[in-house]
């Protein structure tokens, strides 16, 4: 029984891990190093439901959630907002005055500027394709509030990009 368990976690775990580790990037920024601890600790939380997954639905939703649910754990510790730089930046110069201007370096970049749930709303949203629902159950949220934040970070998001994201589209 136990060694069935074992193996049926493994397969999940090895089919989902990519998926998992890839929205963990967009809800960390590009920070891998991290995006690597949530997916593990996401994946450590599933191992210990696994012998009572048979109740849940969808185990791959329910691993997003739980995803989402450990990023915005993280992200209210204090330690959170600490990023090491390799380097000083210079007095005045903005920090995206030395990025790379390929579109996906500046929406990861735009997306680090945004408050953690408003990034977790966007990925949900727009990445994982989730309803309005599916991503208010995720976040314990109701359905006007994941409405609210979408639009409102949507808005924030346009403001920090301004017409730069015309110029990287080709539009």
């Amino acid at each position: 029984m136990r060694q069935g368990r074992r193996d049926g976690f493994r397969e999940f775990a090895a089919g989902r891990s990519g998926h998992l580790y890839r929205s963990a990037c967009l809800l960390t920024s590009g920070d891998t190093y991290l995006a690597e601890d949530l997916v593990q600790e996401t994946l450590g939380r599933m191992y210990l439901l696994w012998g009572r997954i048979s109740r849940i639905d969808n185990p791959a939703a329910y691993a997003q959630t739980v995803l989402v649910r450990v990023f915005l754990t993280h992200q209210r510790r204090r330690s959170a907002g600490e990023r090491p730089v390799g380097e000083l930046p210079e007095p005045g110069v903005p920090a995206a005055a030395g990025a790379d201007p390929a579109l996906r370096l500046t929406l990861l970049e735009a997306l680090g500027r945004l408050a953690p749930k408003d990034r977790a709303v966007l990925v949900l949203r727009y990445w994982e394709d989730r309803s309005v629902e599916e991503t208010a159950d995720a976040m314990n949220a109701s359905s006007a509030a994941v409405r609210t934040r979408t639009t409102r970070a949507l808005g924030r998001l346009r403001e920090q990009l301004g017409g730069s994201l015309a110029e990287f589209a080709g539009l």
